[in-house]
């Protein structure tokens, strides 16, 4: 049950990454942060990867070996990058229309897959 509580809480944590690290390009295409002074996007973009540290210790904690969970260190940072990779590309088609995934991503996608198999070897 570990397991699920860890990928879960990952999942959330980098929905809320992803939103701080480039929400502020969407509020800024649309026109609502046009005229923020980079401090306020820096800010507004803090708020948002609270709520990630929030989900990310917790995921950690639950899922590393050294506590109980069924993951190793490395374990948990590949999960964590495909994770990663995996949410930024639904949200950059989603939210920045005109992005669009080539054979290259996918080729990209397809080592971080052979990474995470290797990794759990």
């Amino acid at each position: 049950m570990n397991a699920a509580y860890t990928i879960l809480l990952l999942i959330g944590s980098n929905i809320f990454m992803t939103l701080a690290w480039y929400g502020h390009l969407k509020l800024q295409q649309t026109g609502v942060s046009t005229h923020w002074p980079l401090i306020g996007v820096i800010v507004f973009s803090w708020i948002i990867a609270f709520l990630e540290y929030c989900l990310m210790i917790p995921a950690n904690r639950i899922g590393f070996e050294g506590n109980g969970g069924p993951f190793s260190l490395m374990q948990l940072k590949v999960i964590q990058e495909v994770l990663s990779l995996v949410i930024f590309t639904v949200i950059a088609t989603v939210m920045f229309q005109g992005e669009a995934l080539h054979w290259n991503h996918l080729a990209a996608f397809l080592c971080l897959v052979l990474a995470v198999y290797f990794v759990f070897l």
